[in-house]
């Protein structure tokens, strides 16, 4: 399958690889299997086999497993039972790596049998490779005993539950307890483990159709694991790096799984295409279910947008597919595919074969999913079941005593008047507890009520001390203007003093609106806009302003931005575009909202900005305070010369 991929993705990287780096290595040095072989003791090879992680670059597991079977009759020869065990326990992850489960379960279930004579780290190992069998069997109750047996073991103080939850469908309660688990336990600068977290929510959402939330934690896994893999402040290990790219290259596919979901199939491509490349390369000779998920991912895409012939290429690659869900992807794709070219017969053909992969698992799946469930809620509360089934038992065996001492009819009705009065008696307390709960909630309504007037009215308060303090500062640079006698001390005073009201007017629309959490910028703009006439002595009568900000409403956070950024555009029309004062000046001021974005724009047609503009950018406090600004509304500044004045703009979130 690989062979294949790397013919369909990148055949140029191979031959750019294979002619950059073939001088470079030498094939003794990097033989691991060579290594394997040439180690002194059982114990040797067992170490560095688990400890090297891409084992089969030079190898293929296939021929591991022909030299580990001949060790094995080499030690069944000598009836050295440690090495068997030893030596089978790397056969069976061999067998697990390229996908064959059933084998390498059923050589570590020999091996589990015995596991009394093994020391603890092997313990561990098996332990952990029968778990990971039982996920990819889709045998969750056995998952569950073998969790049971690393607790037992001191391996784990608490058993973890949300893969398995997520497994059965449950994606919301996995990532529920997973974010329990983790999320206290993860430093701010482990970066790796940063990005192995928002992946691992990411793909709960994912799971669970909530796309667009799923991407944005993709996303915020890629920025991590980017970080973490060009940090050259610590030294890493080659595992560390290897498992680095794994995860890079996972948290891709997932990405593009994500655009899959949304339709937007051009921008999933690349992102697929880049995921198979990383894992291939980093995962060599292994079963990936990623790369099947992003194969049949790049067929769909391929497929909507009519590339019938690469969706074939794709569909046609000998995937080793062990969930029944993937398979019933494929048959889907490729009826998709047969009926897109006409081909009705075997479109038909695929889709009996999914309709009997589905009657199958619809016979099956309902009880096994709910015995599964059931062994995993009893598991969590194991004692309180066992108390139950005690008080169960005794329970029952009175009531047998009770049968054989009584006469029939009299037991029958002797219970059905227990029965009658304990329902009357369940009523009744039910009805009390509801009329008690009612009172509970009335009371604790009325005091959020009134928490909420009481916070209302503190913000309120709030935001008018704020309004009266920056009119206090600007009064106190008024103050300071007319005892300063250099004129441009008197400039920028005046410039401070039209910055503070911008911010106080902020404050003073916010406490005379019912909302204390929004404001409306129509009204804001009109009242900034009237406040530096008044400062500059322009009358409206030769100046016409434009403001198109109906409808929207911004938060406190952006409102302030906005309102500082305008006042240096307004203030600057008013000092420097139009110094004849003519009669046809005009400003424009454009404020939108689509969604969850938005557009600012504001235009005079003055007399423009000078030739040395870009010059003066980082002189210039009015443009650097606004390019500042606009950073914080998480957007980048745009400057227009235009024939008749000039044009300022940005997006923004």
């Amino acid at each position: 399958m690989a062979k294949k991929l790397g013919i369909i993705l990148s055949f140029y990287f191979a031959i750019a690889s294979f002619s950059g780096f073939s001088q470079d290595l030498d094939p003794l040095e990097n033989d691991a299997l060579l290594k394997f072989q040439n180690a002194e003791s059982v114990s040797d090879r067992f170490s560095y086999f688990f400890d090297t992680v891409n084992r089969y670059s030079t190898h293929s597991a296939y021929d591991w497993l022909d030299a580990v079977e001949r060790y094995i009759k080499n030690a069944e020869t000598g009836g050295d039972s440690l090495a068997i065990k030893k030596y089978k326990l790397i056969q069976s992850q061999i067998y697990f790596d390229i996908g064959d489960y059933d084998r390498s379960v059923s050589v570590a279930t020999r091996i589990y049998s015995e596991k009394h004579k093994l020391d603890q780290p092997t313990k561990e190992l098996l332990l952990n490779l029968l778990d990971a069998n039982y996920s990819r069997l889709e045998l969750y109750d056995k998952q569950v005993e073998i969790r049971k047996q690393k607790r037992e073991l001191g391996l784990k103080n608490n058993i973890s539950f949300y893969d398995i939850y997520s497994n059965l469908g449950l994606h919301r309660q996995a990532m529920k307890d997973y974010i329990m688990e983790n999320k206290n336990t993860i430093e701010e600068n482990d970066y790796y483990g940063l990005a192995n977290y928002h992946n691992s929510i990411g793909n709960f959402l994912l799971l669970d159709k909530t796309t667009s939330t799923a991407l944005t934690n993709f996303s915020k896994a890629k920025g991590y694991i980017e970080v973490y893999l060009n940090d050259m402040s610590s030294v890493k290990t080659e595992s560390e790096i290897i498992n680095g790219n794994l995860l890079k290259g996972i948290i891709d596919g997932n990405i593009g799984k994500c655009y899959v979901q949304m339709g937007q199939f051009d921008k999933a491509i690349p992102y697929l295409e880049t995921s198979i490349s990383t894992i291939e390369e980093n995962n060599i000779g292994r079963t990936s279910s990623e790369v099947n998920e992003n194969v049949l991912a790049l067929a769909e895409c391929h497929l909507r947008m009519d590339r019938l012939k690469i969706a074939k290429d794709y569909l046609d690659i000998d995937l080793e597919l062990t969930k029944s869900s993937q398979i019933i992807k494929k048959n889907r794709l490729f009826a998709a595919y047969y009926d897109r070219i006409g081909d009705f017969e075997n479109q038909a053909l695929y889709l009996k074969k999914n309709v009997r992969i589905r009657d199958s698992l619809e016979v099956n799946e309902s009880s096994i999913k709910r015995q599964q469930i059931a062994a995993i809620i009893a598991e969590e509360n194991l004692e309180d079941s066992r108390r139950m089934i005690n008080l169960q038992k005794l329970e029952m065996e009175q009531t047998r005593s009770d049968m054989a001492a009584m006469d029939e009819r009299t037991n029958l009705v002797f219970i059905s008047l227990i029965f009658t009065l304990l329902g009357f008696a369940g009523l009744v307390f039910a009805y009390l507890k509801s009329i008690k709960n009612q009172r509970l909630i009335a009371e604790q309504k009325h005091i959020i009520e009134n928490a909420l007037v009481e916070k209302d009215s503190l913000l309120k308060e709030i935001h008018h001390r704020v309004k009266n303090n920056l009119q206090m500062v600007s009064s106190l640079l008024s103050l300071q203007t007319k005892n300063t006698r250099s004129k441009a001390a008197i400039e920028a005073l005046e410039e401070g003093k039209s910055r503070v009201k911008a911010m106080a007017l902020i404050h003073q629309k916010l406490y005379q609106n019912d909302d204390l959490s929004v404001i409306e910028m129509q009204g804001y703009i009109e009242s900034l806009v009237n406040s530096v006439q008044s400062v500059f002595k322009k009358g409206g009568h030769n100046i016409n302003i434009t403001i198109d900000a109906e409808g929207v409403e911004l938060d406190i956070d952006r409102a302030i931005p906005f309102g500082l950024i305008l006042n240096e555009l307004v203030s600057n029309s008013f000092k420097y575009a139009f110094p004849e004062d003519k009669n046809n000046g005009k400003i424009y001021i454009h404020l939108r909202k689509n969604g969850e974005q938005g557009f600012f724009e504001y235009t005079d047609n003055g007399i423009g900005l000078p030739d040395d503009t870009d010059e003066r950018t980082n002189s210039s406090m009015g443009i650097r305070l606004m390019n500042r600004l606009v950073n914080q509304l998480q957007s980048t500044l745009n400057i227009d010369k235009t024939t008749e004045g000039v044009r300022f703009w940005f997006n923004f979130k």
